[in-house]
């Protein structure tokens, strides 16, 4: 099971928050770091200093990190124009030595397209699936030769599909409930397919109809890896667990129901059932950015016994 670590930056961080959190992901064993695209904060926080960039986040970090690998929950396509995005992920992908994981959905929170001027569209599903063939389509297309697109939303002619990643094929990964149309661009798009903070059974559920979907295009069983992301709440005692918890302005209760908390041994044989419905992959999502005692205890007491 690989644990990695997801941090929600709007919530109010600067890059030097985020480089110590990516250095001490790195130094303490876990696998990837990655972080949300969102430009405006949620819920009852100041959101102090304001929103940094995802991609250029990530551009950072990939200069000052050596092996982890770096990447997004989720991109959203509302941002970025699909050739332009092709182009920043490659690029960083080049500058990380090719290290890069793009997660790529539809966009949703339209108060922060609002704030910041981004024009929010009411059918964001096929705009989706046409970012994801042109974003595919630019990496795949050989030196030399050309890519040409034309859709309902985008129109590429003669791309020379520039530059290129390090990386053979840069993992997509695609996420969310939907129950039809997001299993099939999944199953025609995905490397990975993430289940966001849903419960044992909804992920299986969730999982069982990527599988279906790959199934009915003829794609191995195994070509999808399957993810979960959680947030993460683990104290070595319940005071130490119920002061973390006020940290993030969150139950102790609420979270031992929805997320992964309570003592290191509770937390692993929680993820020991997501193992059961499917997952191989579990995203920790970390809202305090300061506790890294809090990320040590969670590398020594419940991946040490994963491993």
């Amino acid at each position: 099971m690989d644990l990695r670590i997801f941090t929600e930056p709007q919530q109010g961080a600067t890059y030097d928050t985020l480089l110590t959190v990516a250095k001490a992901t790195e130094d303490l064993g876990f696998d990837a770091f990655f972080r949300s695209d969102h430009y405006l904060k949620m819920g009852d926080v100041s959101g102090l200093p304001g929103p940094t960039d995802a991609w250029i986040t990530l551009a950072g970090l990939a200069r000052e990190t050596k092996r982890i690998r770096l990447g997004t929950l989720m991109t959203a396509g509302t941002f970025r124009l699909p050739g332009v995005l092709a182009i920043q992920v490659a690029q960083v992908d080049q500058m990380s030595g090719g290290r890069v994981e793009l997660g790529l959905g539809a966009g949703w929170y339209e108060d922060e397209h609002k704030a910041y001027g981004i024009p929010f569209p009411k059918e964001k599903i096929g705009r989706l699936e046409e970012q994801l063939e042109i974003v595919t389509g630019l990496w795949a297309t050989e030196p030399g030769k050309t890519f040409d697109f034309r859709g309902s939303y985008y129109e590429l002619a003669d791309s020379p599909g520039l530059p290129k990643p390090v990386q053979p094929k840069i993992p997509v990964l695609i996420g969310g409930t939907g129950a039809t149309r997001t299993p099939r661009l999944a199953a025609r798009f995905a490397d990975e397919f993430n289940m966001p903070f849903g419960s044992v059974e909804d992920s299986a559920r969730q999982f069982a109809r990527v599988r279906d979907a790959a199934a009915e295009i003829g794609r191995p069983a195994d070509a999808v890896t399957f993810s979960t992301a959680l947030v993460v709440c683990v104290g070595k005692d319940e005071q130490e667990l119920a002061r973390r918890a006020a940290a993030i302005g969150r139950e102790v209760d609420e979270l031992r129901t929805n997320g992964l908390a309570g003592s290191p041994a509770e937390v692993v044989d929680k993820i020991g059932r997501y193992a059961e419905a499917g997952a191989e992959r579990l995203y920790l999502q970390v809202l305090d950015l300061h506790d890294l005692d809090h990320l040590e205890l969670v590398s020594a007491q419940v991946q040490a016994q994963l491993s």
